[in-house]
């Protein structure tokens, strides 16, 4: 007697195709109907095609301001972008500069700190010469 045999990818794959189609075939059989085109029937009766042309024409000018409020913003944001550096050098010159005076400050300190340190050898060094 044979146990039970598992489905093989092939087989699950091709049993998904299948149901996702018949799934399809039902929802295009609902939409098909004769209620629906009933329903549209009574929608373009309420609003006739002068009212969605002027629909149309409202919405297609609020895209089109959409769209010129975004291009100003982007223009705006390219502008800003390119004057940035300008901005940005003088501000990035004189934080380089307080770097490189600390710098040379820290590193003068650490010298007289080692020089400190140091002396007292030196100076026994230079004694038993």
């Amino acid at each position: 007697m044979s146990g039970f045999k598992e489905p093989d990818f092939l087989e699950r794959r091709n049993a998904a195709a299948n149901a996702r189609k018949a799934a399809l075939d039902k929802f295009r059989a609902q939409a098909g109907g004769t209620a629906s085109g009933q329903r549209q029937a009574e929608r373009e009766a309420e609003h006739p095609p002068a009212a969605r042309t002027a629909r149309d024409q409202r919405t297609t000018e609020r895209k089109t301001a959409r769209a010129a409020r975004q291009s100003e913003a982007t223009a705006k944001a390219a502008r800003e972008v390119a004057e940035q550096p300008k901005r940005e050098a003088p501000a990035a010159e004189r934080q380089s500069a307080k770097q490189a005076k600390r710098k040379v400050g820290h590193d003068t300190e650490r010298k007289v700190a080692r020089d400190t340190r140091s002396a007292p050898r030196k100076e026994r060094g230079k004694k038993s010469k």
